[in-house]
């Protein structure tokens, strides 16, 4: 059986045969295999293969989507609005998102979602619910309904096919096992996935956060089914040069049993809510940890409870880089 250029190197660095892969998939490329083209962009991406570079990635994805690859499109547009490999580009984005989806099914799908934000020409929120005060000790406050139900589908919709148990390495062992608090499934919604109805809600958390886009983590979907909990616990990590200073969390359903979010020390339970965000401080004013902010994912009993988490750093982040 003869594989194609693109399935034949994947298997020749499955062996150890890097070099051989990239110099099968580099003459395919000439010839304009997009399949090959593709796969050059997505290693390049990766950084694994062979050392991760932006600019290349976008190039090689660039050539993809000019010969017709769809997912090289969506991918080129993702990265577009966020700047990596280049500057970010919010109005390129768009007018290359339009594009695509004149074909494109699911292009035109982000599109239709995107069209219905209230967004200015960055895809910044030109306007944000009423926040309620929840607790000042531990600080948390509640935006009503920050995501509408088509957005936390489409959040939920990205993360599925991604999400896997939750785990930690082990320091003894250096072995990933389950992890120890957190009993949920779930994926971080990285760079290259991060399509433009993505990208507009990542903005207006960090508007409801008051800070920067570039300070927060990717965007981290987790389910929890009937029994999964998230046990009592800081979001802060230890030792941290750039620590998490806050925290938003966006309920991108409702209709289960449990699943509350709870603040012991401000004997706060919140039942969540579709479409509700709740953002609570992890550090002081002084700058230490806030032990208030310990706080737990109460099991769920029955159905599933989909949430959004994204952690926000003192300072920007690299989401290439960090894990």
């Amino acid at each position: 059986m003869t594989h194609s250029p693109a399935a034949n190197a994947l298997h020749l660095v499955s062996i150890g045969r890097a070099s051989e892969a990239l110099a099968i998939l580099r003459s395919a490329g000439d010839r304009g295999d997009v399949d090959a083209i593709m796969q050059l962009a997505v290693w390049h991406l990766a950084g694994d293969v062979v050392p991760r570079d932006l600019v290349q990635a976008r190039a090689l994805l660039a050539r993809a989507v000019s010969i017709g690859h769809v997912d090289a499109a969506l991918m080129e547009i993702a990265l577009t609005a966020n700047g990596s490999g280049g500057t970010p580009d919010w109005p390129g984005a768009v007018s290359l998102l339009r594009t695509a989806a004149r074909a494109d099914p699911v292009a035109l799908g982000q599109l239709t979602l995107l069209d219905a934000m209230a967004i200015d020409a960055d895809g910044a929120p030109t306007a944000l619910p009423m926040p309620e005060t929840l607790s000042e000790s531990p600080d948390v406050i509640r935006f009503p309904r920050l995501l509408t139900a088509a957005e936390c589908a489409h959040l939920a919709g990205v993360a599925a096919a991604m999400l896997e148990p939750a785990r930690v390495i082990d320091p003894r062992t250096g072995r990933w096992i389950a992890h120890p608090i957190r009993t949920s499934d779930g994926t971080a919604i990285g760079p290259a996935r991060e399509d433009l109805v993505v990208r507009a809600i990542n903005l207006r958390i960090a508007a409801a956060s008051g800070t920067d886009i570039g300070q927060g983590e990717p965007l981290t979907v987790l389910r929890y089914r009937p029994g999964q909990q998230y046990r009592l616990h800081l979001d802060t990590i230890q030792g941290a040069a750039n620590q998490r200073v806050a925290t938003v969390l966006v309920y991108l359903n409702e209709g289960y049993g449990g699943g509350e979010t709870h603040f012991p020390a401000g004997n706060l339970t919140i039942t969540p809510r579709g479409g509700d965000a709740i953002v609570f401080r992890t550090l002081t004013r002084d700058g230490a940890i806030d032990q208030s902010s310990r706080h737990a994912g109460l099991p769920v009993t029955h159905g599933a409870k989909w949430l959004a988490t994204r952690w926000i750093r003192a300072d920007p982040v690299d989401p290439w880089t960090i894990s």
